[in-house]
């Protein structure tokens, strides 16, 4: 009977450790047992989920029983949101409202959040800010020579995201200064652009959507973010499927799971049907064997395919415009999309086909030979893209010996991978 006894025993720890094995309980970590506390005295009952490390998507919330579709992952009371009503309620609301012309919304939370970083231990916000990220993986984030490892289309896009912030920061350092009474040490050095930019990320990153009512002492832009501590450890997966919102009943931000999990598993919500490139620029990560992800293919390249000689190249070109068919061409799990086929079916008109070109928008046939040189032009992008792909590869596995940003070589290196899956996909398909 004993002996028995202790083979349960042996069994059930080696099930224990196994549960474990995929996610590390850090429960008993003291910056997650304060901010339990600091929860629980503004409200939030404990659930069952618990603060772990996963080896592919690193932190996240691990749940200690079994969820079935329907089930309520977490309850989190208004009192703990993060909002521009909380900033509004703060030291920075008198400043806020009657600095002219009104700062945004984002702006407003940006701004309490460096300061309130400031404060250090005399922040009521204490507990939450040492849970965050000390830094980011978006592109605003990334060196230089990183960037220029991205795909041309991501790659315009990070310059963009790190202009905007640039910009936000420069327009508001008048309104930074505004806030000098508050403070004993120079605002400048207080408000500083990398305070904003990891300000910035944090909201980006981490905000979930909530619907305010416009307030005249904020700017015209959408008043809609809320950051949710502890909600916010829960990580994207693009498979899982949640219902999330504000109820307005129990005053409570609720999240609701349609899928099945198994206790000890990691709980995903999921942040919309993004590809990796949206995921990459928006949260900094990416998401592997992504069903939304896909490869985009710019205009210049559709171009190398066809003869400049052709005397209506430009006329079809203007039609492609028009009808918005030079933006999003992509390829993807199941081959290039319906939009780039049809962009290149429009280019392979012949000069006595020309005078379809309706009918090639309404997914006509026109030819045999204008839908072989379609097919053939498609491989051939595809097999140029594989190989422009496979070069970024070599580069970053050449630049990550040098020891220099590994972590962000690492990300795009990830990406990249999961293009290089989809081209082969789409290459095989063709």
């Amino acid at each position: 009977m004993k002996k028995s006894r202790g083979r349960t025993g042996r069994k059930r720890r080696r099930k224990h450790l196994q549960s474990f094995m995929d996610g590390v309980n850090c429960s008993h970590k003291l910056e997650y047992i304060q901010l339990k506390k600091w929860l629980k005295d503004r409200g939030f009952e404990d659930s069952n989920l618990r603060p772990a490390e996963f080896l592919e998507t690193g932190r996240g919330l691990m749940t200690t029983k079994a969820l079935q579709a329907g089930d309520l992952i977490i309850s989190l009371p208004e009192k703990c949101l993060l909002t521009t009503s909380t900033v509004l309620s703060s030291c920075l609301g008198e400043y806020i409202m009657k600095w002219k012309p009104p700062v945004s919304p984002l702006i407003a939370l940006c701004t309490f959040l460096i300061a309130e970083k400031y404060a250090g231990e005399e922040s009521q916000w204490k507990p939450y800010l040492d849970v965050l990220p000390k830094a980011y993986t978006c592109p605003v984030c990334l060196e230089h020579d990183v960037v220029s490892l991205l795909p041309e289309p991501l790659r315009k896009k990070a310059q963009e995201q790190r202009t905007m912030v640039h910009e936000l920061y420069m327009s508001s350092k008048a309104f930074f200064s505004s806030l000098q009474p508050l403070f004993a040490e120079n605002t400048e050095t207080i408000f500083n652009y990398s305070a904003l930019e990891w300000a910035w990320c944090t909201i980006n990153t981490r905000t979930i959507y909530m619907k305010h009512s416009q307030r005249e002492c904020f700017s015209l832009e959408p008043d809609i973010y809320a950051l949710a501590p502890y909600l916010d450890l829960l990580n994207h997966c693009p498979n899982v499927q949640v219902k999330a919102a504000f109820n307005g009943q129990t005053r409570s931000y609720e999240i609701q799971t349609n899928s099945q999990c198994k206790s000890y598993e990691e709980v995903f919500i999921c942040y919309g049907p993004h590809d990796n490139q949206r995921l990459l620029l928006e949260y900094g990560f990416v998401a592997m064997d992504n069903p939304h992800s896909c490869v985009y293919v710019i205009s210049d390249i559709l171009l190398k395919y066809f003869p400049a000689l052709d005397k209506q190249r430009n006329a079809k070109l203007s039609i492609l415009k028009d009808h918005d068919f030079l933006e999003n061409l992509t390829f993807g799990w199941d081959g290039p999309s319906w939009r780039l086929i049809t962009a290149l079916k429009l280019l392979s008109l012949g000069a006595d086909e020309f005078t379809c070109w309706k009918r090639v928008l309404l997914g006509d046939v026109i030819s045999a030979r204008n839908e072989q040189q379609t097919l053939n032009i498609a491989a051939k992008i595809c097999h140029y893209l594989i190989e422009e792909t496979q070069d970024a590869l070599l580069q970053i596995s050449q630049l990550k010996r040098k020891e220099n940003h590994r972590e962000h070589l690492a990300l795009v290196e990830a990406l990249r991978l999961e293009d290089l899956k989809i081209l082969q996909k789409s290459a095989e398909i063709l």
